[in-house]
């Protein structure tokens, strides 16, 4: 993977031409943590060691040097000297690096990817070899649907149910590969928005409406960092054609708020209102039936008992007649004489034994009527006088 020649993957990094104040020439490249203008610098060194040196300086050094003699021939060896010091200790300023724990190198030959530092101290030739220290522990957000930098309709989607939501959600990242990063996205942040964005309105698609609003918005969070992430790592791809990735981790996805477009969430409210009320009418009526449908069971198994019971009853009492028949023609058969006359005898005690009656004799002098007491009568009289 290679960049654009000018220092920086992009061209961001690389030197630039000058056309200053200092006549025109080439400056050193300015990217990824370069020194200053080389020119400015060796023209102030050489105003300092002037003045060190015995000279003026400035506008006066002419009338001080010799005839026919440079602006700085007045400078010595000693004076050279030390700016080649000076150019020494400002090469090894900018060649010489440090990469924290939470961070990682990338260093770029003539804007070219050459390695990638490790930790602790490195060594990169400049200008030849320039680097960029990237943080890839710092906990980076893009706020989708809010936010000043957001579009009037980015958070605004159309749902499976063809209602529209107004979605607003955070997308934290880190850095996992600073060389993935710098190469494969041009614009990592715009990227990681227009991924996001993408995944959420693909997730809204195949959901209803009332489900994004109510329960199932960590299921959302879930599924969309996983196609963020999936997304991405399908970015970029080595000097061998194989995927690389774009090394960004996607550390979590945060649902700030799922809702109605303003021009309908008072209707939306209304049709919400109703859905719960139907629900409560629901529930009601469900109670009403599971207790209606108990009491009317519970009366059916009684009812059954009660049928069972008269069964058993009648059943014992028709057996209990039939053995009691039996055993009455059993007596009747050995002494028929004697159980005619007992059977005649209760069948008229059961007759008279509820009427009024007057007992006549016929052996009987006078009249034939036997005195007659009537103490149940009598019973009945007293029993009504107390």
């Amino acid at each position: 993977m290679a960049g654009n020649g000018t220092g920086g993957p992009w061209g961001n990094g690389g030197g630039n031409r000058g056309s200053g104040n200092n006549g025109g020439g080439d400056r050193p490249p300015s990217g990824g943590g370069q020194g200053p203008d080389l020119d400015d610098l060796v023209r102030k060194g050489q105003e300092q060691l002037r003045v060190l040196m015995g000279g003026k300086g400035g506008a006066n050094n002419k009338n001080n040097s010799p005839k026919g003699g440079g602006g700085g021939s007045s400078l010595g060896f000693g004076g050279y000297s030390l700016i080649i010091i000076a150019l020494f200790g400002l090469w090894v300023f900018n060649s010489f690096y440090r990469v924290d724990t939470s961070e990682q190198s990338v260093e770029l030959f003539f804007g070219e990817y050459y390695k990638t530092g490790n930790e602790g101290l490195n060594f990169a030739p400049w200008p030849v070899v320039t680097k960029q220290i990237l943080p890839v522990t710092r906990e980076n957000s893009e706020d989708i649907g809010v936010g000043r930098g957001a579009r009037a309709d980015e958070g605004l989607m159309l749902t499976g149910d063809e209602n529209i939501v107004d979605i607003d959600f955070q997308v934290v990242w880190n850095i996992t590969d600073a060389q993935q990063f710098l190469f494969n996205l041009q614009d990592p942040k715009e990227t990681i928005r227009a991924v996001s964005e993408s995944a959420m309105r693909e997730i809204i698609a195949r959901s209803n409406l009332s489900p994004i609003l109510n329960k199932d918005r960590g299921a959302i969070t879930t599924e969309l960092k996983k196609l963020i992430q999936d997304t991405l790592d399908t970015y970029g791809t080595d000097d061998e054609g194989n995927v690389a990735g774009s090394g960004i981790n996607i550390i979590r996805v945060n649902l700030l708020g799922a809702n109605p477009p303003r021009e309908v969430i008072d209707a939306f409210r209304e049709v919400q209102a109703a859905e719960q009320t139907r629900d409560t009418l629901e529930k009601q009526a469900d109670a009403y039936s599971n207790r209606v449908v108990a009491e009317a069971r519970g009366k059916a198994a009684q009812l059954m008992e009660q049928a069972e019971g008269y069964r058993t009853q009648t059943i014992n009492e028709a057996e209990g007649e039939a053995s009691r028949f039996v055993a009455v023609y059993d007596e009747y058969a050995k002494a028929p004489g004697v159980t005619r006359k007992r059977l005649y005898l209760e069948t008229i005690e059961k007759v008279y034994g509820n009427i009024n009656k007057v007992i006549i004799d016929e052996n009987s002098s006078g009249q034939g009527v036997v005195p007659y007491l009537p103490l149940n009568e009598l019973m009945k009289q007293k029993t009504g006088g107390n």
